[in-house]
This record gives structure tokens, sequence and C-alpha cells, in this order.
């Protein structure tokens, strides 16, 4: 559309916003949203089984005494530490989720994508577990169920969240920013 004397009332030059639903934003931000619903749904499930075939049986070795099967439920966090916190871990939980989600808005590189996903999967469904699980909501407890030697029983939940802490940083030495800039190589990491 033209104004009087031929000038566009549209700038041609506006490019549009990261998170356009043409732009690289968008599938950055499909990438996210896929990897943390896949991630998510895989520890639901994976809980949901455990629980069903695990609940009053054996363990199950599943690769000799390296990996086994055996269910526990945990009212802490990482190694059952905290257990009398339950409620603090929940809200610390929430926080995380709400903060993962706010900065996923940011996303521009496919490792941030990556690793927001799996960390959002992987704090949202040890969450579902303390609101929705007993004892009550706010203090239930997540579901454990695959045990290696000499190592805490942990789910997929955690595993995600521990691999998307190694591609956080693995971004970070890369110097890969959230939003997809590289830092460059003479810039102090506190500049």
């Amino acid at each position: 559309m033209q104004a009087a004397r031929g000038t566009s009332l549209s700038d041609a030059t506006t490019t549009p916003h990261p998170s356009s639903s043409t732009g690289p934003g968008a599938r950055l931000t499909g990438l996210f949203a896929v990897v943390a619903l896949a991630a998510y749904a895989l520890d639901l499930g994976s809980k949901l089984l455990a629980v069903d075939k695990l609940t009053g049986h054996p363990d199950v070795p599943v690769v000799g005494n390296l990996l086994v099967l055996h269910l526990t439920r945990n009212p802490g966090a990482a190694f059952s530490t905290g257990t009398s916190y339950t409620v603090a871990l929940t809200c610390v939980a929430i926080v995380a989720v709400l903060v993962v989600l706010a900065l996923s808005r940011k996303v521009g590189s496919v490792g941030w994508a990556i690793a927001l996903g799996l960390l959002l999967a992987g704090v949202s469904g040890n969450l579902t577990d303390r609101i929705f699980r007993s004892p009550g909501p706010l203090r239930g407890h997540v579901i454990d169920f695959l045990m290696l030697p000499h190592w805490p029983v942990f789910n997929v939940a955690d595993m995600c969240i521990n691999v998307a802490a190694g591609l956080i940083l693995l971004q970070a030495f890369r110097g890969i920013r959230i939003n997809g800039t590289r830092t460059s190589p003479s810039q102090e990491p506190g500049e």
C-alpha cells in the first residue's frame, strides 16, 4: 500500500522477529518444544511402567549387575539429599521451570535449544512427581528406578538434567551465548 507521493506505508526492510513463524527462531523454538515434550513423555512413560512392573517385585538385572531396575521413591533431591525439604525442592523446581521457559524465548542456537529442552523435560518430569504422587501435592516422592553400581538410583528426568548441564557447559566453553552469538576470543569472562 502506498501513501501520498509514492511513499510506502510498510517498511520493506523490516526483519521478522526471531520468534516469527518463518524465521530461524521459530525452528529453534520448535526444536526446543519437540525435545522437551519427547523427553518429558519418555520420563513419564518410563516411570508409569516402572511403578506398574516393579512394585512388589525383586530387582530386574538388565545388563548383569551394571544396570538393574530397582524401584524407589525419593522424597529428596539428587542422591536422596534434603529429604526433609520436599516442599522447598518443589518450589525451586517450579521457579526453574519458569526460568527455563523465559530463557527459551531467547534461544539462538541448536545446542541451546536442545539443552534447554532437556532441562525443561527433566525438571518438569520430577516436578510432576512432586505435585501428583503420594504422600501429597508438593510433597510427592520422585520415582527412581535405574541403578548402576556405586551410584544412586535415578530416572530419565535425572539423565535429561545431566545431559542438559553438559550441553550448557559445552556451549559456554565454545563461547556460544544463549542467543546464538559468540563471545570474541579476546573477551575475558566477567567483562
